[in-house]
């Protein structure tokens, strides 16, 4: 099992959802970046459960600093950061240990490792490690926003209802980040979550796509075919659990445009070379070229419903229906907003140290 990511700054993920804790080791991180408790916080309270809308599992989420960190700045060795598991209700996977939930990992993580994974919650792919992510990438965020970069994302569209496009660049990211439901329209919002708890009160559940802008990031970071902006973004991204999609800048409706409509002008602002449009989303040869890095990401919705469905019993080796126990999300698009926006900063932070040495 391979848990790492990055080539100059990495992350290595550990735990499962029903042990005792999960975490994160940073390596390759730059000594004296301030470790700014009240802001990860911040962070990881963005990806607790949230009303009706999500599941009824309340996890304090505290991050404790086990290595890297002293008189709260980062030493230059390797950080690694543990928050412990509180509130664990295993009974309801112990009788289904052998029942694949479709859409889960519970019958690939059999065939590849035999009956010996963990399978409490989803273990190791349950999306309850993206807490540990949220906060690697907090503590990322924060240095590269004390240097003007500034990442955020928002629910562009959820139940068929679109919240609207992003139009001052640098309020519409600070009020996100401020934002539990990350939606920039307050009557969409208001629309979104009613449709939500509605699919809720059936059993079921819905994903959407998120909309994610980067501001302040320079040009010149990326390299040609293996290691381009995109494909390092998409590396990452596609890690998050429930992620099946993603496209940079105007992406699939390139294929409705003709070169006129598609390219972006150049153009001098002052000394600054601009585009007129943004359509390849801030990105050109797999390089950045100073203008907002823009991409949106498909969340599918939630395989964990109170529906009845089929499936197999992988041990007895039957047909047999699944019938949904425990405590579920209807939508977890809205919690894994900042999953994104912690993982963007996780990978441009390692592509900016690549490029630059230490930058923070």
């Amino acid at each position: 099992m391979k848990n790492t990511f990055g080539m100059a700054l990495t992350v290595t993920l550990f735990g499962e959802s029903h042990g005792p804790a999960i975490g994160a080791v940073i390596d390759g991180i730059a000594p004296g970046i301030k470790i700014d408790e009240e802001y990860i916080e911040a962070k990881m309270n963005l990806r607790k459960p949230y009303g009706k809308i999500s599941t009824p599992r309340k996890e304090s989420d505290k991050v404790e600093f086990i290595s890297g960190v002293f008189n709260g700045y980062t030493t230059g060795s390797p950080l690694c950061l543990i928050i412990k598991n509180e509130n664990t209700k295993s009974c309801h996977y112990d009788e289904m240990s052998h029942i694949a939930r479709p859409s889960h990992a519970d019958l690939t993580a059999f065939y590849k490792y035999k009956g010996y994974e963990d399978y409490r919650g989803g273990g190791h792919f349950s999306g309850r490690i993206t807490a540990a992510l949220v906060a690697a990438g907090a503590i990322v965020m924060k240095a590269m926003e004390e240097k003007g970069i500034y990442i955020g994302t928002h629910i562009k569209n959820c139940c068929g209802i679109n919240d609207r496009d992003f139009n001052d660049l640098e309020e519409d990211i600070k009020m996100l980040g401020h934002k539990t439901f990350p939606v920039m329209d307050d009557e969409a919002a208001s629309k979104m979550m009613g449709a939500i708890e509605a699919v809720a009160a059936e059993g079921d559940s819905v994903g959407g796509v998120l909309e994610t802008s980067v501001i302040g990031f320079p040009a010149g970071v990326g390299e040609p075919w293996f290691d381009t902006v995109e494909s390092m973004l998409s590396h990452g991204i596609f890690s998050i659990p429930a992620v099946k999609g993603i496209e940079f800048g105007a992406g699939f409706e390139f294929a409705n445009m003709r070169g006129s409509q598609a390219n972006d002008p150049f153009r001098y602002e002052g000394k600054k070379i601009v585009t007129k449009t943004n359509n390849n989303g801030g990105i050109n040869g797999g390089i950045t070229n100073g203008m907002p890095i823009q991409f949106r990401t498909v969340i599918k919705p939630t395989p964990s419903i109170f529906k009845a469905q089929e499936t197999v019993d992988f041990k007895n080796q039957e047909d047999t229906i699944l019938k949904l126990q425990g405590r579920h999300d209807p939508a977890i698009i809205h919690r894994a907003r900042v999953v994104v926006d912690a993982v963007t900063a996780l990978v441009l932070a390692d592509l900016l140290t690549a490029r630059f040495g230490t930058v923070f």
